[in-house]
């Protein structure tokens, strides 16, 4: 559990196993704790190194500038921090964004990428879905059901008919430690409005892997695909039985594919 002043910011990180560097990167209002389910099991063959991006958890100011650009930057600051020269790079849905923007303009340091429900850029629906959450944050909606309005949309079916991972999960959010400012909320949405890949993909170099969850509602499977499928070395990996936050529901599919790929 570390800090390293970068690019204006204090980044927290935490670092695990040993072997090839393994960096994940986190989605939107989400941090490093978000990849716990599976941290464990892949530090078995890897380094992990795991961090709160900008605006998230304990990297501090939370509520700084942001944008795509930056985080990745902040990205390419922490692996020459820690003296790597390449590493295994995975971003779940807004880190994908942050992910595709550090092997576009930082090819030398991205060995193999990992694309988990994402996308090039965000829907018009995604924006304005984004932007009605913060608007219910601002006017006040109680903690429990804002995270709840957003379980709806990050995960499947068959995790609401499980209730008391339902309860826990929801405790977990709302009894959080570090929890998320609404500014630093608003400004990773804006980030994310902002960004757009799309005619630079092809210009895409490391071997690619594309994860989603079938039932992913925030990014069809079928219509990213379609949009990502301009990467050259591209792979895809459909999970059922799960959503958008794939490797929280199905944690040991999702590491199963990731061993593969980087095995591979």
């Amino acid at each position: 559990m570390s800090y390293v002043l970068v690019n204006g910011i204090d980044l927290y990180y935490e670092e695990y196993g040993k072997g090839s560097p393994l960096m994940l990167v986190a989605g939107l209002a989400s941090d490093s704790q978000s990849w716990q389910p599976i941290v464990e099991k892949l530090s078995r063959h890897y380094r992990i190194i795991i961090f709160d991006n900008r605006g998230s958890g304990r990297t501090k100011p939370q509520d700084a500038e942001t944008s795509i650009q930056a985080m990745a930057d902040d990205c390419i600051a922490l692996i020459r921090h820690l003296n790597l020269f390449r590493v295994h790079l995975l971003g779940h849905s807004m880190g994908g964004f942050i992910a595709l923007d550090c092997a576009i303009r930082y090819p030398d340091y991205v060995s193999k990428l990992i694309l988990v429900g994402t996308s090039a850029f965000n829907s018009k629906r995604n924006n304005a879905l984004f932007n009605d959450w913060v608007l219910y944050r601002e006017e006040g909606m109680h903690s429990a059901l804002w995270f709840k309005n957003i379980f709806y949309w990050i995960f499947s079916k068959h995790f609401f008919e499980n209730s008391s991972m339902l309860e826990t999960a929801l405790g977990l959010a709302v009894n959080y430690l570090y929890p998320q400012t609404v500014k630093a909320f608003k400004n990773q949405v804006k980030a994310l409005e902002a960004f757009n890949c799309f005619e630079n993909l092809s210009h895409i170099n490391s071997e690619t892997l594309v994860v989603f969850g079938q039932e992913d509602l925030l990014f069809p499977p079928k219509e990213s695909i379609k949009i990502l499928r301009t990467i050259p070395l591209l792979e895809t990996a459909l999970i059922a039985r799960a959503a958008h936050s794939v490797q929280t529901e199905r944690p040991q599919a999702f590491i199963r594919h990731i061993e593969a790929f980087l095995h591979s």
